[in-house]
């Protein structure tokens, strides 16, 4: 019998700065939840909006699997590393923390907010050398299929990370229904709905519902009205 448990949007602990208006949806800074403190090795799920020209100072960070998905907008990234990006819409950026690493993100735009997940996992190997991927993707090779945009397989399609979990992410039409079959025994699933409804084993999920289910192979995830989802596969222990 798997295991549920359900975070509604308007359940998340929240931190509005005037520059930045965060939501969370485990404990993090300011917000402490005893009961939430993550999902097996999801620790942070941040969804930030930045206002225009603002952002985050050079901040250090180690040990931690540290992934960005930009909503709306573009975000500016500078690490120590030597590398310098702009993530938009419709990319995926991860950076490895490693044995340490510092870095600043800035809204990229003077004009406009910028929306993105932020996302924590902790690691499979410590003290790894930090390293950074961003990739794009296209967005209608994910309408009404599951595109995986994050896994374990340094030589895949997807971003790597240092972890044995896979995101996945989906445009889907109302009326679309698949199985997700895990692919790590142990595993457990986070389901968040950036946008729309969707029904996962059951439960009826609106925007920026969380939902995590552990002790099960296989999710059955049906959209009851046009929807945008992000899966995060991650290793419970």
């Amino acid at each position: 019998m798997s295991k549920k448990i359900i975070h509604k949007a308007n359940t998340r602990g929240r931190a509005n700065h005037g520059w930045l208006d965060s939501h969370h949806t485990f404990s993090f800074a300011q917000y402490y939840n005893p009961e939430r403190m993550g999902f097996g090795l999801l620790r942070v799920l941040n969804d930030d909006v930045v206002a225009p020209g603002m952002g985050f100072g050079t901040h250090p960070h180690d040990n931690m699997e540290i992934i960005s998905i930009p909503l709306k907008g573009s975000l500016a990234h500078r690490d120590s590393t030597g590398t310098q990006e702009v993530i938009k819409t419709d990319e995926v950026q991860i950076m490895s923390a490693g044995s340490g690493i510092t870095h600043s993100e800035f809204n990229g735009s003077k004009t406009e907010p910028v929306n993105f997940l932020q996302i924590w996992v902790f690691p499979k190997e410590r003290d790894i050398q930090p390293r950074y991927g961003q990739k794009a993707y296209k967005p209608e090779d994910r309408v009404n299929r599951l595109q995986t945009v994050v896994s374990p397989e340094k030589d895949g399609e997807a971003l790597w990370i240092n972890q044995d979990a896979w995101f996945t992410m989906g445009t889907l039409k109302n009326g679309f229904s698949e199985e997700y079959a895990l692919h790590k025994p142990g595993n457990g699933l986070y389901a968040f709905v950036i946008d729309g409804e969707v029904e996962i084993d059951g439960e009826k999920l609106g925007k920026r519902d969380g939902m995590g289910i552990s002790e099960a192979d296989k999710v059955q995830i049906k959209a009851s009205g046009d929807a945008e989802l992000l899966l995060m596969e991650i290793p419970m222990k």
